[in-house]
């Protein structure tokens, strides 16, 4: 059995997670395209090493991100997003923009 070691709820078998691609800098809410949005959500490296990677613990979830070797799979480090996310990112409803 894996397990992975959740910052929130200690280590926990590999089967209550979901995976939801890796960490990359969000475009500007306010001014990007459709098309860099297109890419933020769907394009991925799928760099071979050490990735940082968006993980759920899906009983609670709870979002963290994990650092993984995706030639081992070996999760080397889990950690609140906060540490890495120091502020919110605050959205416009639409019409709230004045657009």
């Amino acid at each position: 059995m894996k397990l992975m070691p959740c910052p929130l709820n200690g280590p926990r078998n590999i089967t209550e997670f979901a995976c939801a691609g890796e960490v990359k800098p969000m475009p500007d809410p306010a001014r990007a395209s459709d098309a860099e949005w297109g890419d933020y959500v769907f394009l991925r490296e799928n760099a071979a090493g050490v990735v940082r990677e968006w993980w759920c613990h899906v009983p609670t979830a709870f979002w963290f991100i994990a650092e993984r070797n995706t030639l081992t799979d070996e999760i080397l480090k889990t950690y609140p997003a906060s540490e890495l996310f120091k502020q919110r990112v605050e959205f416009a409803a639409p019409g709230e923009d004045g657009a």
